[in-house]
């Protein structure tokens, strides 16, 4: 640092220690250096496209976007804890931001499951499955299927759960703060010829710098932190061995090898 450079620093912070200057925020996807993108409040939530106003908390939340793959998330809730997640987003008045996951969601869910493999009915692990609503609907079906949730089951260990043929993660990649855990789980739950058919709606199209961060998927009262772009998500994928097949912007498969019961989904892979 030049001599001049040393005195200003000297002037500006004359006792102790000069601080640090602040770390880049780096993409967790493709490790670049991200830039602040926009901050929303506290209280905004996916239920207001359907009239659902919270009152204004005062909290900003600040959103990065990675510009070399599109990767959007905030990185204050990096450091939360499960107890910080409890108590400020998974709490009592959570269903009032998202009405449909106790019950609607998950039935659903096994429904689309049993049309696309009843026949087969595939060893399957339901990922983020909070109660184990789905995973019930399925046993109740035949099936063999389990729930993990992180957040739920906290003792458990995920190398102690084995491998399943078909591992699901509806609704779960955009609640999560550390996305490289979430990759390590998905990698070794899977068999190697197994499918993992999960659900996030992609940011492409309403997501860009310059731009209020305004899309209604972005909402930090409903937890949605982590934000993929096409792109960001088949690299997070690419880099583990998987490959990505969409079947439309919120409805995903990665595999390595497709399984025989899952051909008639991708016939051409």
């Amino acid at each position: 640092m030049p001599p001049l450079a040393n005195l200003l620093r000297a002037i500006r912070h004359p006792f102790g220690e000069q601080p640090e200057a602040p770390a880049d925020t780096l993409c967790p996807v493709c490790r670049s250096v991200c830039k602040p993108l926009a901050s929303v409040d506290f209280n905004k939530n996916c239920e207001e496209a359907r009239g659902l106003k919270l009152p204004h908390s005062g909290e900003a939340i600040e959103y990065c976007l990675c510009d070399a793959c599109g990767f959007c998330f905030a990185p204050e809730f990096a450091a939360w804890t499960f107890q910080d997640f409890e108590r400020r987003i998974y709490n009592a008045d959570y269903e009032k931001v998202d009405p449909d996951y106790k019950q609607a969601r998950p039935e659903a869910n096994a429904n689309l499951l049993e049309q696309l493999f009843g026949s087969s009915k595939p060893a399957h692990i339901d990922y983020g499955g909070g109660s184990g609503v789905l995973s019930a609907a399925l046993r109740a079906k035949g099936w063999s299927s389990r729930t993990y949730d992180p957040f739920v089951d906290r003792d458990a260990r995920v190398q102690d759960l084995g491998s399943f043929d078909l591992v699901t993660a509806f609704e779960v990649f955009e609640h999560v703060p550390d996305i490289n855990v979430l990759f390590a789980d998905l990698h070794s739950l899977v068999k190697a010829d197994g499918l993992i058919l999960f659900s996030t709606l992609l940011s492409d199209g309403e997501i860009a710098r310059g731009r209020a961060l305004s899309w209604w998927y972005a909402a930090p009262r409903n937890g949605h932190i982590s934000l993929f772009s096409a792109q960001s998500l088949r690299m997070c994928l690419n880099q583990r061995g998987f490959n990505l097949a969409s079947a439309s912007a919120n409805l995903h498969l990665a595999y390595r090898a497709v399984p025989a019961w899952a051909r008639h989904l991708l016939p051409g892979a």
